[in-house]
């Protein structure tokens, strides 16, 4: 059987055509990330005030309304509306990947966020618990979409040494738009209610598709490639055999990605569903003051997404861009440990403390894990590589959002939740260096 070898140490020495206009993409990525998060926000900031029988509203004149029935979910039912989000996710990201591969960035990008940002408004319409699982299912199905679109079209746009750089700096709208939720939600949810806050975000969504459908265009590299009009980078190999997506399964590469993505992504989730209720019930904020330590949490989080510049760094010190980029995970993983005592902490501005570092950490970690993918894998299965490990990523915060909440129910205690978040990402750094020692790239059969 012929082999086709993805030389990515010349990828990676190499200086690859530089594109114009790629940091305008690489904004318009920041700005889909950050509505990504700022969509799937709004559910855990409003939670603490759904679990009650109503919300007071504040209103602007005599005859405004003063209160909002509410869902009075308990932990449990949360968990589970938790599990319809990630299991969507899981399920939708096989799909994401292999349609942003098919259709390209272009068509791809738009039509993924279409779907998640209809779910986002149709949480309004909500009267049960029920409702809300159907629609964060959808919600989930739709989102899945980001990541694998935005990592394919760093690959196409970004030569080999800025795509950890690109993708940190997109990554950090994550933490954007989780300081924009927290900013937006409590305001608009009490003065207009709480289903209003599921409506505020879909203006955003729909100005970014005209903004990308304008301004995206596929890069000239990509179309002067063999093959597809929008399936190669230039600087891959021609004549490469096809290879069936699921067959990719079959690379320790994959493997070591997906684990890592499996043990390390629930601790992000867990933070965005959960840290608003455990400021709330550990030190006894309500929705006005909620805010506040959110924000900084997540602003302090965003140096960490920037983490694509720790590689370089590393490879000033005289170290390969391979070794420089496990250096660099290594350090966020050391620096997240500190989070295992935040289960038992008397402050809530420690809690702060230790929960930007380790949020920080997090999105260093993350801007490196998911260029480990272009490093080990050729541009045209880059996107579909990203989807195995969202899938995994999903998965694992399926398992730990249903332990969350039946934990939180039962004993209401967040210590274990917080001793987990503190050793994840050491023990994913050893699986993937297993799996895929010194990010070997693959030779694809």
């Amino acid at each position: 059987m012929a082999k086709a070898t993805y030389n990515s140490e010349s990828e990676l020495t190499a200086d690859s055509a530089i594109q114009r206009g790629r940091w305008t993409i690489c904004a318009m990525l920041f700005v889909a990330t950050s509505i990504n998060y700022l969509d799937r926000g709004v559910l855990a900031i409003l939670k603490p005030f759904l679990q009650a029988t109503t919300l007071h509203l504040q209103p602007f004149f005599h005859g405004w309304p003063t209160t909002e029935s509410s869902i009075r979910m308990n932990e449990i039912q949360y968990g589970y509306i938790v599990d319809c989000f990630q299991v969507a996710y899981a399920l939708g990201v096989i799909f994401a990947g292999r349609l942003v591969d098919r259709l390209g960035c272009r068509a791809g990008y738009p039509i993924v966020t279409g779907v998640w940002s209809l779910a986002a408004m149709g949480h309004a319409l909500v009267r049960s618990v029920a409702g809300f699982g159907v629609a964060r299912f959808f919600l989930g199905l739709g989102e899945s979409g980001n990541f694998p679109a935005a990592i394919k079209a760093v690959a196409e746009w970004f030569p080999p040494k800025e795509r950890s750089l690109a993708t940190g700096i997109f990554n950090s709208g994550s933490s954007v738009g989780a300081i924009l939720a927290p900013w937006i939600v409590p305001w608009v949810a009490l003065h207009f209610g709480w289903r209003a806050s599921f409506l505020t975000t879909g203006v955003f969504s729909a100005v970014w598709i005209v903004w990308w459908s304008i301004k995206y265009r596929t890069p000239c590299a990509v179309l002067e490639a063999p093959g597809t009009p929008e399936s190669r980078p230039k600087n891959l190999s021609p004549g490469r055999p096809a290879i069936q997506w699921w067959k990719l399964l079959a690379y320790r590469q994959s493997w070591g990605f997906i684990f890592a993505k499996f043990l390390t992504d629930p601790v992000w989730w867990f933070y965005l569903f959960w840290m608003p209720s455990y400021f709330s019930k550990s030190f006894s904020l309500n929705l006005s003051h909620i805010g506040l330590p959110l924000i900084i949490v997540y602003v302090l989080s965003t140096v960490g997404s920037v983490g694509g510049w720790l590689p370089r760094g590393y490879v000033r010190l005289g170290m390969g861009l391979k070794p420089a980029r496990l250096a660099a995970m290594l350090t966020c993983a050391c620096l997240v440990v500190p989070i295992a005592l935040a289960g038992g902490l008397p402050s809530e501005w420690l809690a702060v403390a230790l929960l930007s570092l380790a949020a920080s950490a997090h999105q260093g970690w993350s801007a490196n894990i998911f260029t480990t993918v272009s490093d080990m894998f050729p541009g045209e299965h880059v996107g579909t590589v990203v989807s195995f490990g969202q899938v995994g990523g999903a998965v694992g915060g399926a398992i730990f959002a249903a332990v969350a909440g039946h934990s939180l129910q039962l004993t209401g205690s967040y210590v274990p939740l917080f001793l987990y978040s503190g050793f994840a990402y050491l023990l994913a750094l050893v699986v993937l260096r297993t799996l895929a020692p010194h990010l070997k790239p693959v030779v694809l059969e």
